[in-house]
């Protein structure tokens, strides 16, 4: 191994050690933490359910379901199941709370909104929103719920921040299956899973600065929904599928005998395989065990085809390509709005960033019992993620606090991506002040002073 990886190996290895006084005094500063976000409750007895559910969350039970909890702190489990499932306590406010923390914590002018949906296996029929669909995270149609989450990363740290509960067609057609399972009836309305997406955009846009919206092929694929990212003066960069087609607006028109010259359309894997060699830019990434991991990164203006078959606007095509551990060459690929001036160093931090809301709901799920609730109805689905995403929340502080300002030692949920280790060596340019889709960093509403770290450390040592 050469010395500057030796270095490296020991610079990362000094980083992994913890101080002694780390830990201490953990659980009162979870109580600190819950305060703001518990004001929405008026019981005390609300309140106290509250913390130990958290706690729970936090702890390492092997299930972190009402039961388990209940067990754990030695409390009657009827008492913590009907807060969750039953009392009729409105989380929307706790998620308010969170939006406005997040920005203030990590806020950013360059920050890039992360919209992702995520499913969960279930079986039968009764939980709300079950049905058979496509759940991303196993990579086929099966039986659960699907929930899109909404993410927020900047080079400081990243967290969830709010989610909605997909009803697919099925559901929003069946008014008895609704009742029973207390779906309110504003609610019922078939909406997409971008159009959820839309909805925390509107709400919660102004109050984190950003100046990118980011997500899967699942959210690119619809030209519709890019449509109306722009029509908000939003700046994406989202991902497609290989088989989207486009048209190389910077391509040379082949010779026509009627005159008429203009570039074909083609799939962009097909696009991909055409390019010379001499078109990519390699860039490197992250630090490896041996060497440096670098992509390869190309970007070309492109019209692609919608989803009736017409025309598109003008837009920024931008793969990446790497290779995965297995020696296997794989390629991302990307549409954008953003400025034809805009830099690929650019485009590769927010493609970065983007693959670190994957990273956050595994942290969820794995951490803080995202996918633990055995609950059956709205209500109790949306309390208990609400709770999980403050537990989240919670752990991203602590590590702040541990002046661990990136989540390396979190285990991406592919260890194979180059975009999924951290932190970030590469150097970027900053998105354009004057870009339509920048914000500066906004003021956020609140009624009381966001207790800060340093404050909430001296409040538990007094």
């Amino acid at each position: 191994m050469e010395r500057r990886f030796e270095e490296r190996r020991d610079q990362l290895l000094a980083d992994c050690e913890v101080p002694e006084d780390m830990f201490q005094e953990v659980m009162p500063r979870l109580k600190k933490f819950v305060e703001p976000f518990l004001e929405s409750l008026f019981r005390s007895e609300g309140r106290k359910h509250a913390q130990t559910y958290m706690a729970g969350l936090l702890s390492n039970l092997n299930r972190k379901n009402c039961e388990a909890i209940a067990f754990r702190h030695d409390e009657e489990r009827a008492g913590i199941q009907d807060f969750i499932g039953q009392s009729p306590w409105d989380h929307r406010p706790m998620v308010q709370e969170l939006v406005c923390q997040v920005g203030t914590e990590l806020g950013q002018a360059d920050a890039v909104i992360v919209f992702d949906p995520s499913g969960f296996p279930k079986k039968g029929t009764k939980s709300v929103g079950v049905a058979r669909q496509w759940l991303g995270r196993l990579g086929k149609v099966d039986n659960g719920q699907v929930a899109v989450y909404m993410g927020y990363a900047s080079r400081v740290e990243h967290a969830l921040v709010d989610t909605r509960l997909y009803l697919p067609k099925e559901w929003t057609k069946d008014k008895k299956r609704c009742e029973e399972a207390g779906v309110p009836k504003e609610q019922r309305r078939l909406r997409t899973r971008h159009a959820l997406s839309l909805e925390m955009l509107d709400e919660h846009g102004k109050t984190l600065p950003h100046a990118w919206v980011a997500g899967d092929d699942e959210m690119g694929r619809s030209t519709r929904f890019r449509r109306d990212l722009a029509d908000r003066i939003e700046q994406y960069l989202l991902a497609v599928p290989s088989n989207t087609t486009v048209r190389d607006l910077e391509a040379t028109p082949p010779k026509s005998a009627t005159g008429k010259r203009k570039v074909p359309f083609c799939q962009v894997r097909k696009w991909v395989d055409k390019l010379p060699k001499d078109v990519w830019t390699s860039m490197k990434v992250r630090d490896g065990d041996k060497e440096p991991l670098t992509v390869d990164i190309v970007s070309r203006r492109v019209q692609a085809k919608t989803e009736n078959r017409r025309v598109g606007p003008e837009e920024t095509l931008v793969v990446i390509r790497y290779k995965e551990e297995s020696g296997e060459i794989k390629h991302d690929y990307y549409l954008s709005n953003a400025s034809a001036k805009t830099s690929l160093k650019e485009f590769a931090r927010v493609a970065k960033e983007a693959h670190r809301i994957e990273e956050s709901i595994k942290r969820a799920k794995s951490e803080a019992g995202l996918a633990d609730y055995q609950v059956r109805n709205w209500m109790g689905w949306h309390h208990h993620q609400v709770l999980s995403l403050l537990a989240v929340w919670f752990l991203v502080l602590e590590a702040l606090r541990g002046k661990k300002n990136h989540a390396s030692y979190h285990r991406p949920p592919d260890s194979r991506s180059a975009f999924n280790h951290h932190p970030p060596v590469m150097e970027v340019s900053h998105a354009a002040t004057n870009c339509p889709g920048a914000k500066a960093k906004t003021q956020t509403q609140r009624t009381r002073t966001l207790l800060s770290l340093q404050n909430a450390e001296q409040a538990c040592a007094t």
